[in-house]
């Protein structure tokens, strides 16, 4: 199987092995950020720094300041962590290494965004604002997100663009110092927790025949339960079903699918139209429609009749790649993503393994998270695996 590494330009850039080693690993492609949000990363091999830590949300190119000009929402630019065109000089070294180079796109995901703007995020029943996470809904953000999605999906040189977080985000975010897991909020919390009561989802429910208030108290409601400690964590919709009301739950699911479907249907058109004959689009997804998160949640055969294929988290287990390969669409990317970082919970020396697993599933490719984060042990089981060396 076709395997791709994730890479961000700062593992490469201003390190001259860095293309070769990923190379070497056995990887046909490097999916390569090219938008990404705040983080801090390790970079063990690096002849200059050991630690990047990226302050905010930002593309890692040189912004298009004619396609922004005059717009509250726009990219921001990085800092010291990737300046001028780290994107550029990073898919640069790949692709002379052999690799073919696709962009990877981080979209509603930004709590710069969310902290210089407000009233762009997700705000629950309670009224508090999730700034990471950008309301889908709203005209202004969805115009930002098609045209960031168009700007860095479609770089020089790239073949293709894997797009996160291209749906709801919600409560669930790695957050610095995070004091959230106290209670245990299970599915159904996460969804109840992650409904957006902004102006345009207040309006947006009036339109399915709820009352906004009365949603938000009969939401508040619904959850007193969960803090009580007595929801189990699992049982899925038919237990959010039970604590909202049947019809009431199923018009709020209505509501926010609706809003993802037709973002994600515009965005992979308007990069289509942007992009060469042959740019490849898929998505980070989760098979779960109301979930929320980088992988967004999707209906397997709406977004396979959308995009070219689909990421889908197999660390946990191949079970979410089963909806997709159900959808027989013999020539849909179905990619079975793999954390190959033993200190992030991944397991390179079970990666033959897994993989096979993976295609029995239905897996057509792998993708290998992160070529940059994995210490020289995690690397080397990869390379065996890939290069049958085992």
């Amino acid at each position: 199987m076709k395997a791709s590494a994730f890479v961000y330009p700062w593992d490469v850039v201003g390190d001259p092995g860095a293309a070769e080693r990923i190379a070497g690993l056995g990887v046909r492609q490097a999916t390569l950020a090219s938008a990404y949000h705040s983080t801090r990363a390790l970079t063990p091999r690096h002849p200059r720094h050991r630690i990047v830590t990226a302050a905010h949300a930002a593309v890692l190119y040189p912004v298009d300041d004619a396609r922004w000009e005059g717009r509250a929402l726009r990219p921001y630019a990085a800092g010291e962590w990737a300046p001028g065109d780290a994107y550029g000089e990073a898919a640069g070294a790949l692709a002379e290494a052999g690799l073919d180079v696709h962009t990877w796109v981080v979209l509603a995901h930004n709590s710069r965004m969310g902290a210089e703007h407000p009233s762009t995020s997700v705000v629950n029943a309670y009224g508090d604002r999730y700034a990471w996470a950008p309301c889908i809904a709203q005209a202004d953000t969805r115009a930002y997100l098609v045209d960031l999605a168009v700007e860095a999906a479609v770089r020089p040189g790239a073949l293709g663009t894997e797009l996160e977080s291209l749906g709801w985000y919600g409560l669930a975010h790695l957050h610095a110092h995070d004091k959230i897991g106290g209670v245990g909020l299970g599915d159904a919390g996460q969804y109840l927790m992650s409904l957006c009561f902004c102006a345009a989802c207040r309006a947006g429910y009036g339109g399915c025949g709820l009352d906004a208030e009365d949603l938000a108290s009969a939401v508040r409601e619904a959850l007193e339960p969960v803090w009580r400690g007595e929801v189990p964590s699992e049982g899925g919709w038919p237990v959010v079903e039970k604590l909202l009301g049947g019809e009431t739950a199923a018009a709020t699911r209505a509501w926010r699918e609706g809003v993802a479907r037709s973002l994600q249907e515009t965005v992979v058109a308007a990069v289509r139209a942007a992009a060469p004959a042959g740019f490849q689009v898929v998505l980070h997804a989760d098979p779960v429609s109301y979930h929320c998160g980088a992988n967004a949640g999707v209906d397997p055969g709406h977004i396979l009749s959308v995009a070219d294929g689909v990421v889908v988290p197999c660390t946990g287990g191949v079970g979410p790649l089963t909806p997709f390969a159900e959808q027989g669409r013999d020539a849909a990317v179905l990619a079975a993503n793999f954390t190959v970082v033993s200190g992030m919970g991944g397991s390179p020396g079970t990666l033959s393994d897994d993989a096979a697993r993976a295609a029995e599933a239905g897996a057509t490719e792998l993708r290998l998270y992160h070529a940059g984060l994995a210490s020289d042990g995690d690397l080397e089981a990869v390379r065996a695996v890939l290069t049958g060396s085992v």
